[in-house]
């Protein structure tokens, strides 16, 4: 079961990043993308990191996609071309349906044959957020700090670029 899990979500990562790559409509990519996203998180729960499927799925393709998708409607304000003329939500219905069948005809096989595993006491440990916060603040605090640095330095940085406004008639500096 493990492996028909794996190569579902292995093709639908590549046919999704091909997907988002080879589209010319700006939406349907950042829309192919999240699949992607989705995809990749399928993967992380086949390896046990629950933690980093959950955080792929919230953060990625959650809170960074819709402000991707903010982006591409803001700049493409004079573009008649809408989203549903060409992407119609049935075929998005009809695909994600023949996938969850899918997925439950491979799990019902799975079961009757008994190639699902057994599950391990230490599945309750693994992947979990205690045990990413174990690692992360012990092993690699110092790099976790500098992080933090890098990005709140960069946090500063962006707000100091957006203060910034040059006067359009001598091109110097205001504040």
């Amino acid at each position: 079961m493990e492996i028909y899990a794996f190569i579902s979500f292995a093709v639908l990562a590549i046919a999704t990043a091909l997907g988002m790559v080879l589209n010319k409509n700006t939406v349907n990519s950042a829309l192919m993308l999240v699949l992607n996203m989705v995809s990749i998180a399928g993967l992380y729960l086949l390896l046990q990191a629950q933690f980093l499927a959950l955080i792929q799925i919230v953060v990625y393709a959650g809170a960074i996609m819709v402000l991707f998708l903010f982006v591409i409607m803001l700049l493409n304000v004079d573009d008649d071309e809408h989203l549903f003329d060409r992407f119609r939500v049935k075929y998005l219905i009809v695909t994600l349906l023949a996938v969850v069948v899918f997925a439950q005809i491979l799990y019902g096989i799975a079961g009757v044959t008994d190639l699902l595993p057994e599950l391990s006491s230490d599945m309750t440990t693994v992947g979990t957020v205690e045990a990413v916060a174990e690692v992360l603040y012990t092993d690699y605090l110092f790099a976790f700090q500098i992080t933090a640095i890098l990005l709140t330095a960069a946090v500063v940085g962006a707000l100091m670029i957006a203060q910034f406004k040059a006067d359009p008639e001598t091109g110097e500096q205001e504040s």
